[in-house]
């Protein structure tokens, strides 16, 4: 799969661990716009997908996190690969840690329908929701609005990966 683009803040010198989780994130589209998960408690748009378990394949993490986040079902047969995004920085968690992380996108479809969403405590939290949304309403939301504590590079880079696809013309 192609590197898209690397996030490196260069900012974990001393740190003398390291916490590596990749992730596996689906680029739905439909009538000319983007699936997206849109957190209302923070006002930030992400990809649906999260954290690839261990055992477990890139594919089935984009199912098994699409179906949990947005209720969409993607079908297995159209997964295609997009490319990944790594990321390098000092952990949020423990101060002698440093992240790293990859973060693969696939583009995909999905059956039609929404099922309820399974979400985890902090996802409901923001409150989680499914919204097919102009890319450029992502973009300007990402970089605009006030996401409290959320991590403003995980928030970049939905929206450097939202700007790549529509320069490649894979999304309107």
């Amino acid at each position: 799969m192609r590197l898209l683009f690397e996030i490196d803040k260069k900012d974990y010198g001393g740190c003398t661990h390291t916490f590596t989780r990749d992730s596996a994130r689906s680029i739905i589209t439909k009538n000319g716009k983007i699936a997206m998960i849109h957190s209302l408690k923070y006002d930030y748009y992400k990809f649906p997908g999260g954290g690839i378990e261990p055992g477990e394949s890139a594919a089935d993490a984009l199912i098994r996190e699409t179906s949990e986040e947005a209720g969409l079902i993607v079908i297995p047969d159209s997964i295609r690969e997009y490319g990944y995004v790594h990321r390098i920085q000092k952990s949020t968690v423990k101060e002698d840690e440093y992240f790293v992380q990859d973060n693969y996108y696939f583009l995909c479809d999905v059956e039609d329908g929404i099922r309820p969403q399974k979400l985890d405590d902090y996802e409901s939290d923001e409150h989680f929701t499914l919204k097919y949304v102009k890319p450029e309403t992502a973009i300007l939301s990402n970089r605009t609005k006030d996401h409290g504590p959320k991590d403003p590079v995980m928030i970049e880079r939905e929206a450097r990966v939202l700007e790549m696809l529509l320069s490649e013309g894979l999304i309107e």
